[in-house]
């Protein structure tokens, strides 16, 4: 087991830029969403949390499709939390132009960008910038191989099947410190050994199930390090959650959100209608929701940090059409309570 340094763990949020519901029960549009998810960063910056992630999605559900722009205004109104995505789709961009704007992004940030890399859990994106379904493993392969070559951030000679070969090409801006990224992993050893053999901290998507299913890729990810001589690197892990003052409140103000959007999905993916018995499974212990009052949640984020050997744990705060006013106060409750609660019982 990795022993964590309560002093030196990260706690951060991330979101999709779910469309929510007004006092009224209308959808807010995704303009003001947009503006609402820069409002929630800023919160999360002020309550003292590590990280802020935006997700990147091109459906009706989720209003961010450029979480670098998004990033990019959060960094205009805050000073200390570090800004990343949750993920950005690497198969279906090109890796110059995720460095570019990234190291573009770390400038106005003064260096706080975080890039978290993944192969998408929704397709829409490849026939949406023309690109086959066929080819989402051997896209995402290559892209890896060329975005750790431009981590390095010097001249770059590659040459692959999916895009055009570089030949002693160099790419700006530069970083002043490099560039911290991530690779997002559903949970498959391949994704952990490859993420591994790149050098690239490594990203668990639990979003089903209890966080010990998830051990095995973890230990997998660090015995591979030492195989491929890589140094120490972080474990983090992105679960959904919801914070109030109670549990009971906490499951109320939730579950509707939780409903909606398990049901929008799984009506294209086959998927069983969404119910309260299953929601209040997915809670419990055995469960991938952090859902209920800073205690609870507190408690099975530090057993999750423990069981995993995690260094950093992102709250997905926001699912489906919960408002923004119950967002933010999960947020504070989040940075003021639970954050110093998971660290107390770590040390």
């Amino acid at each position: 087991m990795t022993s964590i340094d309560p002093a030196t763990l990260e706690l951060g949020l991330d979101t999709f830029g779910d469309l929510t519901r007004d006092a009224d029960g209308e959808l807010v549009s995704g303009a003001q969403t947009i503006r609402n998810v820069v409002d929630q960063a800023v919160l999360a910056d002020r309550v003292g949390l590590s990280f802020f992630g935006v997700g990147e999605h091109h459906r009706r559900e989720f209003a961010v499709s450029s979480p670098e722009i998004v990033l990019a205004a959060a960094a205009a109104r805050t000073e200390r939390i570090h800004l990343g995505t949750a993920v950005t789709v690497l198969s279906s961009d090109d890796p110059v132009r995720v460095f570019e704007r990234f190291s573009t992004l770390d400038a106005v940030s003064n260096g706080r960008a975080e890039v978290i890399l993944g192969r998408g859990s929704f397709i829409e994106s490849f026939p949406l910038f023309g690109y086959e379904l066929r080819d989402y493993e051997a896209l995402f392969d290559e892209k890896l191989d060329l975005f750790s070559q431009l981590l390095t951030e010097k001249p770059v000679t590659w040459s692959g099947t999916m895009r055009a070969s570089l030949d002693a090409a160099d790419v700006f801006p530069k970083t002043e410190n490099g560039l911290r990224a991530w690779v997002g992993v559903g949970g498959t050893p391949e994704s952990a050994v490859r993420a591994a053999r790149y050098g690239y901290g490594l990203m668990l998507a639990i979003i089903g199930g209890p966080s010990a299913r998830f051990r095995p890729f973890a230990d997998l990810y660090r015995r591979s390090l030492d195989t491929f001589d890589q140094p120490p690197l972080p474990v983090g892990v992105h679960s959904p959650g919801h914070i109030a003052e109670t549990d009971q409140q906490a499951w109320d103000e939730a579950y509707e959100g939780f409903e909606a959007m398990n049901n929008s999905i799984g009506r294209e993916r086959g998927w069983p209608t969404y119910n309260r018995l299953r929601f209040q499974h997915d809670v419990g212990p055995e469960g991938a929701l952090y859902v209920g009052s800073p205690e609870t949640v507190a408690r099975k984020i530090a057993d999750t940090i423990q069981t995993l050997g995690a260094s950093r744990f992102d709250m997905k705060f926001s699912t489906g059409t919960l408002s923004h006013e119950k967002m933010l106060r999960s947020i504070e409750l989040f940075g003021t309570e639970v954050a110093p609660r998971v660290r107390d019982m770590l040390s």
